[in-house]
């Protein structure tokens, strides 16, 4: 298949969002990390039809709730407030956790300080900095059938964060499946990240690298 050029310099992060959203089918069930990812739910058209779980024991989350509406009782994960659509449910941890580690989330869409040609994934600590948890991110990555990274392509300081091997702490080993970043979409494939599409400005200056072939 060949590379679709996107023609602008990076993607916003409404585009990122609609990218991953994209990447799921009609019917699934996924779980937003805190960040970057929880812009998934702003953006679901209303004929998207999909279950969002928060690992604090709510399926059936939706985007932000209008002012009126916010309730401190509300929250996902991340402790923001949101909405819920008809047909939620709530439940505590223990089942929310067992839903996880058992399989039955077909996705986790999770941020990323660094994933590698392998697909492992640093998402939860930077040695030496302060660390308030590692959250579900751990059980995520194992339980969910497929897993989605929503990340900045490059480091305040300009590095890749698509890197041969990742030199942070691992959330999982071999556990990524796609990255969506501001520079395109890329899915892990027999060691390599393959560019389903990207940016020509990412085009023209990635493209002879060795880790994207």
């Amino acid at each position: 298949m060949k590379t679709e050029i996107i023609d602008q310099e990076k993607l916003s992060k409404r585009d990122m969002a609609y990218e991953v959203i994209n990447l799921i089918p009609d019917y699934a069930s996924i779980n937003l990390g805190i960040g970057m990812p929880t812009m998934v739910a702003e953006h679901l058209p209303k004929e998207k039809h999909v279950m969002i779980h928060s690992e604090n024991g709510v399926l059936g989350v939706e985007g932000r709730p209008l002012e009126s509406k916010v309730s401190a009782t509300l929250i996902n994960a991340g402790k923001e407030t949101v909405s819920i659509k008809d047909g939620a449910s709530f439940f505590d941890s223990a089942m929310s956790f067992g839903m996880i580690r058992g399989g039955h989330l077909d996705f986790a869409i999770l941020g990323g300080m660094e994933v590698d040609i392998n697909g492992s994934l640093a998402n939860w600590m930077i040695p030496g900095k302060k660390v308030t948890g590692m959250g579900g991110a751990m059980d995520l990555v194992n339980g969910a059938k497929t897993v989605v990274v929503m990340m900045s392509h490059y480091s305040k300081h300009g590095d890749s964060k698509l890197v041969k091997k990742c030199s942070l702490p691992l959330t999982g080993k071999a556990v990524t499946d796609y990255i969506v970043s501001d520079q395109g979409v890329f899915k892990i494939e027999n060691d390599r990240f393959k560019i389903i599409k990207c940016t020509r400005n990412f085009y023209d200056k990635e493209r002879d690298n060795e880790l994207y072939l």
